[in-house]
């Protein structure tokens, strides 16, 4: 049974930085891409980063390049994601998921919270 587990979530003011963390099990972690979704009150969810199973390919969306940054360390089956300078548009829902292909996600974690206040 596959399981992902966020954390790391939490409030944190404008330009401040936090790091998620989401924890997998009940899969080959190595052996998949990952990713990191958010979604804020009303809206729908976006992709916020991808990672390949080897971590060698990152993709991130427009609106956080240059700030977040998504790893993984697969000796421990996790993935992370590094915000940095959040600003208030930051605040939403994270989950992370896991990917089968390019743009295709079958499991998805609860969600962790995130909130930045101005």
């Amino acid at each position: 049974q596959v399981q992902l587990v966020e954390s790391g979530g939490g409030l944190v003011q404008a330009g401040g930085s936090l790091r998620l963390s989401c924890a997998a099990s009940g899969l080959i972690f190595r052996a998949y891409g990952m990713a990191w979704f958010r979604q804020a009150p009303g809206k729908e969810r976006d992709l916020v980063a991808r990672i390949s199973a080897n971590g060698g390919t990152t993709y991130y969306t427009d609106s956080v390049k240059g700030r977040f940054t998504i790893s993984r360390d697969n000796a421990k089956n996790t993935m992370y994601l590094q915000m940095n300078s959040l600003k208030p548009e930051d605040t939403a829902v994270y989950s992370c998921a896991r990917s089968i292909t390019w743009g295709q996600y079958d499991y998805w974690g609860q969600g962790t919270q995130v909130t930045v206040s101005s």
